[in-house]
C-alpha cells in the first residue's frame, strides 16, 4: 500500500459512514421527539405551573390559582382529544397538577402545590441511577419500544447498552442537580420565588438531558429491530410451510401417476 492509498481509503470510509451516521442521528432525533412529546409536550408541562404562579403572584389566592392550573390542564387534554392526537403527555400533566392541587388544598400551603412534582423528580433521578447501576438503564426501557428494539440491547447490542447507561446517568445527575436547587427553596423561599424558579428550571434541564441522550445514541450502534425480525421469521415459516405443502402435493401427484 502506498502513502497515497491510505488517505483515499479513509476518505472512502468516511464517505460510506457519513450517510449512515446522518440517518442514525435523524432516526434518534425523531424517536426522542416522539418519546418526550416534542415542543407541544414541553408547553403542556410548563403552562399549568406558569398559570398557577402567575395568578398566585397577583392575588395570593391558593384556590383560584390551583383551580385555574387544573382547568388549563384539562383543556390541553381536551384539545388533544379533539385533534385525535396522543394524550399520554397531556394526561401525565393533568395527574401531576391534580396531585399538586389536592396536596396544597389539604395542607393549606401554596408551596405544596409543587411538592408532589418535586418528589417525583427526585424519585425519577434515583430510578435513573439505580437502574443503570443494576445493568438495566431506565432510558433504555423507555426508548427500547420506540426504536422497536425492546430489550435486545441488553444482551445483543452492548454498544447501545453503554449509550443507554451514559444517557441514564446524565438524566439522573441533571435531575439531582435540579432537586438540589428546588428543595432548599421549598424550605427557605416563599411560594412565588419557588414557583418562578421552578418554571425557569422546567425546560433547560430537560433539553440538556435530551440533547445528551441524542449525542450518546447517535454515536451508538443502530438498534436491532426485533419486530422486523419476528415478521421475517413469520414470513420464513410461512414459506417453509408452503414449500412443504408443495412438496407433499408433488409427491402425491407423482404417486398417482405411478398407479
Amino acid at each position: 500500500m502506498t502513502s497515497h492509498d491510505k488517505p483515499t481509503s479513509d476518505t472512502d470510509r468516511i464517505t460510506r459512514t457519513d450517510p449512515q451516521e446522518a440517518e442514525a442521528k435523524a432516526v434518534t432525533e425523531a424517536a426522542l421527539f416522539e418519546a418526550f412529546g416534542g415542543v407541544r409536550g414541553m408547553v403542556e408541562t410548563v403552562v399549568p405551573g406558569l398559570l398557577f404562579v402567575t395568578i398566585f403572584t397577583i392575588n395570593k389566592d391558593l384556590h383560584v390559582s390551583a383551580i385555574a392550573a387544573l382547568v388549563v390542564s384539562l383543556v390541553l387534554v381536551a384539545v388533544r382529544l379533539v385533534l385525535k392526537d396522543t394524550v399520554k403527555h397531556a394526561f401525565s400533566g393533568v395527574f401531576g397538577v391534580a396531585f399538586g392541587v389536592v396536596f396544597a388544598m389539604m395542607t393549606g400551603n401554596a408551596k405544596d402545590f409543587y411538592l408532589p412534582g418535586m418528589l417525583y423528580t427526585l424519585g425519577l433521578a434515583v430510578a435513573y441511577l439505580v437502574t443503570t447501576l443494576a445493568g438495566v438503564p431506565l432510558i433504555g426501557l423507555i426508548l427500547g419500544p420506540v426504536f422497536k428494539e425492546n430489550l435486545s440491547w441488553r444482551t445483543r447490542n452492548p454498544g447501545r447498552k453503554k449509550a443507554y447507561a451514559k444517557a441514564s446517568y446524565a438524566w439522573g445527575l441533571i435531575l439531582l442537580a435540579k432537586c438540589a436547587i428546588l428543595f432548599p427553596l421549598y424550605w427557605w423561599a416563599d411560594t412565588t420565588q419557588l414557583g418562578w424558579v421552578l418554571v425557569a428550571l422546567k425546560i433547560p434541564p430537560f433539553l440538556l438531558a435530551v440533547y445528551l441522550t441524542w449525542v450518546f445514541l447517535a454515536k451508538a450502534p443502530p438498534p436491532i429491530d426485533v419486530f422486523a425480525e419476528m415478521e421475517a421469521e413469520e414470513q420464513a415459516e410461512k414459506a417453509r410451510k408452503a414449500q412443504a405443502r408443495a412438496a407433499a402435493e408433488a409427491g402425491a401427484s407423482t404417486r398417482s401417476q405411478d398407479f
